[in-house]
């Protein structure tokens, strides 16, 4: 039960993230600035809270050599799964652009638990979790696409016509999957460190590290502006820390779930979240009323959840 409760905690506060964040990159101008502002106030957060209550940031060099190397590239793949979506959205329109790396994680979840991949704990998929993970897709779609379908009257109304739109797609199922190798890296790390802190802090900095070459590779400058009508808000540089508590709340979970069950539930989280940042506008969103579609999707979701658990 304590496992469910952080999944949807750090589930619920993902959406409330990426709100915080969209509002910074309309002050810097850039997604990638915006990302990497968050990556550094998450990295410092983790930093000082590792510092406070495990009195060191260090653990032992022979790790290195000792342990595979994509033990640390959790943050590498947060990075490509985030800058995919930037490049995804104008491609597939925004409700493909949530459903095409969902089926990824659920797909690359299922996967790890059943042929244990990245140290995870073996957990054998059965033809009841399948069912479970196929419910929880079809909530999202009709949390989601269905919804908006019934919205706009019309099933493509949000995806731009563009050449090569399968590739694309693609794209977006295997930025899904990278999304889950980055949990269940991130849950092995955390065992092999014996630290979960120090887990959330080396994938964040390697995320921090990565995204700051890009900065510097693209030229981007750092340049606040206030958007006109609006100020800036304190809030808007508070992003990194939901972030960092996101990653370590998965690094926490997937020991205990594996790594399948916390996508699911965290997916399960974010769309609650979701809805409730358009049902009451939180942090300057526009207001979208929850539809009986969107509830009826959630309480599928939930179901897919109670089966997978369970069984």
């Amino acid at each position: 039960m304590l496992a469910i409760l952080i999944g949807l905690t750090i589930g619920v506060g993902l959406p409330i993230q990426t709100s915080i964040n969209s509002r910074l990159r309309d002050s810097v101008g850039s997604p990638f600035v915006a990302s990497g502002a968050s990556f550094t106030v998450g990295t410092l957060f983790l930093a000082v809270m590792t510092l406070l209550l495990e009195h060191s940031l260090l653990f032992s060099p022979q790790l290195f050599s000792s342990q595979p190397v994509w033990i640390w590239l959790g943050g590498f793949f947060g990075v490509i799964y985030l800058t995919g979506n930037i490049l995804l959205f104008p491609k597939l329109g925004s409700v493909q652009t949530v459903i095409m790396p969902v089926l990824g994680q659920i797909l690359m979840g299922l996967l790890v638990d059943d042929f244990g991949w990245f140290g995870s704990q073996r957990n054998p998929l059965t033809w009841v979790r399948g069912l479970g993970a196929l419910l929880v897709l079809v909530g999202v779609i009709c949390t989601v696409a269905l919804s908006t379908w019934l919205a706009n009257h019309h099933a493509n109304a949000e995806a731009p016509a563009t050449a090569g739109l399968w590739f694309w797609r693609l794209a977006g199922v295997f930025t899904g999957m990278l999304s889950a190798t980055q949990t269940a890296i991130n849950g092995h790390l955390g065992t092999v460190l014996h630290s979960s802190l120090k887990a959330a802090l080396v994938s964040f900095f390697v995320g921090m590290v990565a995204l700051m070459l890009i900065i510097l590779l693209s030229r981007t400058k750092l340049q606040v502006t206030t958007p006109t009508g609006q100020h800036n808000p304190w809030w808007m540089w508070t992003g990194g820390l939901l972030g960092a508590l996101y990653v370590l709340g998965n690094v926490v979970l997937v020991p205990l779930v594996g790594t399948g069950l916390a996508v699911v539930i965290v997916l399960v989280g974010l769309m609650a979240g979701s809805l409730l940042i358009d049902q009451f506008g939180w942090l300057g969103a526009k207001r979208h009323p929850m539809t009986l579609v969107q509830v009826v999707g959630l309480m599928i979701m939930i179901a897919g959840v109670a089966l997978i658990r369970l069984f």
